[in-house]
């Protein structure tokens, strides 16, 4: 695939960066689990569903829908908190997409984003701690903010130009990018989008296993 013509490429960062989805599904599975395991499982099964939306919708979900207990703050918090906490050491660990530096090289002509349904504060903190900051020279922006809002934000003011490529791995990340006006990449190798191959087919999107193989 040529990416010589690209003036932005937007990556998401759970499933394309870093090999985190895992950590992040277990991590809802264990906040909610003092609730029940009917309940965080059912929690799981949303996040699964809708990959890429933020943890705070995913909780508001979790309170009103799953648990009934719309509106409790207290509760909410005790469940970002856990979240937090947990998501913070396995996104130390996990792995990251080989070949970036190279990647970033062989793109020198277009400016690199971040967005992600992750916390945005955390996003900066581990990507300067994992030494991928610099990649990202026209930032990396998250939640709360949707990716829906970053994109047009980011659009508007100019950061992000056209022709732009989005790379994500979820079927969120392909709404998103296509409202934007942006061309779409799915990355599939770390994807937990149980539906991904008849959603691909179906959408006649250009499909890679994993950003490596973007110039093959």
């Amino acid at each position: 695939m040529n990416l010589s013509g690209y003036k932005t490429l937007v990556f998401d960062c759970d499933g394309v960066v870093l090999d985190s989805n895992k950590v992040k599904t277990q991590a809802f599975y264990n906040a909610a689990l003092p609730h029940g395991e009917q309940a965080a499982q059912q929690l799981v099964d949303y996040h699964v569903a809708n990959g890429g939306v933020s943890r705070y919708k995913k909780f508001e979900y979790f309170l009103s829908t799953i648990i009934g207990k719309a509106g409790e703050e207290e509760i909410f918090n005790t469940l970002i908190n856990a979240y937090a906490q947990e998501v913070k050491k396995g996104l130390l660990e996990c792995e990251i997409a080989t070949g970036l530096t190279e990647l970033r090289k062989k793109t020198s002509q277009a400016r690199w984003l971040i967005v992600s349904g992750g916390d945005e504060q955390e996003l900066r903190e581990l990507f300067y701690v994992r030494g991928l900051s610099n990649l990202f020279d026209g930032g990396i922006f998250g939640s709360p903010d949707t990716k829906d809002a970053i994109l047009l934000r980011e659009i508007g003011s100019g950061n992000i130009c056209r022709p732009a490529l989005f790379l994500g791995d979820s079927r969120y990340d392909h709404v998103a990018s296509a409202a934007a006006g942006l061309d779409f990449v799915f990355v599939s190798a770390w994807s937990e989008f149980p539906e991904r191959r008849v959603y691909c087919h179906e959408h006649r999107l250009k499909v890679v296993e994993k950003l490596q193989d973007l110039e093959h």
